[in-house]
């Protein structure tokens, strides 16, 4: 099992294109997980910059988020399309609303294969609060009824939806595990989906219920013949970086954070 490990621009991007690409390419990511520019101009330097560097691309969406299901349905087809004309690996999406029904959900969930069907860009779906995935629960639903769903995990979002480490939902868990394409690799907690350190010994009791789960991930997929697994660490930028009072001085530095993460990764799985 090979596995490639992305950079999040989130939190990076007043870091100019040309410069980013070359640290994340020199700090040993083999690309970027990013959502398109709307300037055109902007998404010719990124789509330079990642090519002079040999950085691969992950599309990721998360700005649908008008209330009204029949604008939201055409904004979602617009950015979806949008990405996957710039040909990335695939996209992860955050889809849909969890006050939508399940029939509006699952047609944002249809829309989204067919566009992938047209293309040829895989897109999947990611557990995030807000959405349809929102909830362990709720997903294992949509997981049933809806055979060709895949998604990336981050289950930091639905440890703090749930404010437990989903001991009591192992078959939820277990069947999410089984549809995982693609991790997000930050840790969250019961009260909150972010932690301050994931190398302080406080957090490890933590850190460990996370890599329990993406073990897993790791395991079947290499069990199922996968040679490939793609993880994003995705510790984010404020409000998720907790800051100092006053001063609003970041307690942690972001970028060493997600970094400790994949190299943390690579030696856990030997890569």
């Amino acid at each position: 099992m090979k596995l490639l490990f992305f950079c999040p621009r989130w939190g990076q991007e007043h870091i100019p294109w040309p410069v980013f690409a070359r640290k994340v390419a020199d700090a040993g990511y083999h690309g970027v997980e990013v959502g398109i520019p709307a300037s055109s101009q902007e998404l010719d330097t990124m789509l330079n910059a990642l090519a002079a560097h040999n950085l691969q691309l992950i599309g990721q969406h998360w700005e649908t988020k008008h209330p009204d299901f029949d604008r939201h349905y055409a904004e979602y087809d617009r950015r979806i399309r949008a990405l996957a004309a710039v040909k990335p690996l695939f996209i992860n999406t955050q889809t849909g609303k969890d006050y939508y029904t399940f029939a509006q959900n699952a047609r944002l969930i249809a829309l989204a294969d067919r566009i992938a069907g047209e293309t040829g860009i895989p897109v999947i779906h990611e557990t995030h609060r807000g959405k349809f995935s929102f909830a362990a629960h709720i997903t294992r639903m949509y997981l049933e009824q809806l055979p060709s769903l895949r998604i990336t995990l981050d289950i930091s979002h639905w440890f703090t939806t749930a404010e437990t480490y989903l001991d009591d939902q192992p078959e939820a868990v277990s069947l999410a595990i089984s549809r995982t394409d693609h991790i997000h690799s930050r840790v969250g907690y019961i009260e909150g989906p972010q932690i301050v350190d994931p190398r302080a010994p406080e957090w490890q009791e933590v850190v460990e219920h996370h890599l329990a789960c993406w073990d897993k991930v790791i395991a079947q997929r290499a069990a199922a013949g996968h040679t490939v697994t793609t993880i994003t660490p995705e510790f984010g930028a404020p409000p998720y970086l907790l800051l100092l009072p006053y001063t609003r001085q970041p307690v942690v530095d972001q970028w060493e954070i997600n970094h400790y993460m994949m190299t943390m990764l690579q030696k856990r799985y030997r890569v």
